[in-house]
């Protein structure tokens, strides 16, 4: 019953956090909101036993990539959005299919017959640390090292430009 209370507050307030991050008008409570939102997602990882993966997006997504998002408005010195002057019709298209996607998840989520208890995993070792590395490192071994080696090349390219770009 907690856990079903849990799921719930988190996700209310990860959709709240969420229109707020996108109305707000300063990038840098715009970065605070999503930072919210990342830390319930990690609560809703948390509701469906994946410890491992709610600890990894805090550390990582919450901790580093916020911070670094910060950093670069700071660094930018962006200040508040500009107000628009007349109604876009982009907007506006936008807008309404943003209410009808919004209706139909509230339509399908209220006709489900299934509880929320039963979205728990049964397997609790299957978001342990442990069970991710045996298949990261066996059953995905190329892509990881893959990745390994396009980040490395990104961050290689990011300091080339810096470099460039202060001389």
């Amino acid at each position: 019953m907690f856990a079903e209370i849990f799921f719930i507050a988190s996700s209310l307030i990860a959709v709240i956090a969420s229109l707020a991050m996108l109305v707000s008008r300063s990038p840098v409570q715009s970065a605070l909101w999503l930072i919210l939102v990342m830390l319930c997602v990690a609560g809703l990882y948390v509701t469906l036993s994946a410890e491992f993966i709610a600890v990894v997006q805090v550390l990582v997504y919450a901790g580093a990539i916020m911070v670094l998002f910060l950093f670069v408005i700071m660094l930018l010195n962006l200040g508040a959005v500009p107000v628009a002057d007349r109604i876009d019709v982009k907007k506006g298209v936008g807008f309404v299919l943003f209410t009808v996607i919004l209706g139909q998840l509230v339509y399908v989520t209220s006709t489900t017959s299934e509880s929320l208890s039963s979205a728990v995993i049964d397997h609790p070792e299957s978001g342990t640390a442990i069970k991710i590395a045996e298949e990261l490192f066996t059953r995905y071994v190329l892509p990881f090292e893959i990745i390994g080696i396009l980040l490395l090349v990104a961050t290689v390219g990011a300091v080339i430009l810096a470099k460039r770009t202060f001389e």
